[in-house]
């Protein structure tokens, strides 16, 4: 990927940016009613987010959560605009999350609630399926829950 690639902390001014990755992204990998629930969590359940830059165009964002006091990291969010796909953008930002995680003592395990129509991008980056709900997201858009094993 030619240009400069930058990954920052997500900045209120980025939402419009973020929410249009979401437009670009539906109905491929989000179902239209999820636009209320990503501004929510932009909102208001936003913990760590970060923006992918190419060029200083936000091309893609993704977010990571806490649970069970800290112990769980929760990969949030993930998304590259369309046009930027296949170009190992959303790999780099996964990986910049995974490292983060790894870095903090309390996180203990990290895990990813995605759909079928993105379970092989996790799968292929070291995360193991632990159970599948369907229509859980909407229907048609089942939730697989996803943990990630760490290579020694």
């Amino acid at each position: 990927m030619d240009g400069k690639i930058v990954i920052r902390e997500y900045e209120p001014a980025d939402k419009e940016a973020v929410m249009e990755l979401l437009r670009l992204n539906t109905p491929r990998y989000f179902a239209p009613e999820e636009a209320a629930d990503l501004d929510a969590y932009l909102e208001r359940e936003r913990e760590l987010y970060y923006v992918l830059l190419h060029e200083e165009r936000i091309v893609g964002c993704g977010g990571i959560n806490f649970a069970d006091g800290g112990t769980v990291g929760k990969i949030s969010w993930d998304m590259v605009h369309p046009q930027y796909r296949g170009k190992s953008l959303g790999t780099r930002l996964l990986r910049h999350r995974i490292e983060k995680l790894e870095a903090m003592r309390s996180v203990r395990r990290i895990t990813v609630r995605t759909s079928q129509l993105a379970f092989g991008f996790y799968e292929k980056r070291g995360f193991e399926l632990k159970g599948i709900e369907k229509d859980y997201w909407a229907e048609g858009f089942d939730l697989y829950r996803m943990e990630y094993v760490r290579r020694e």
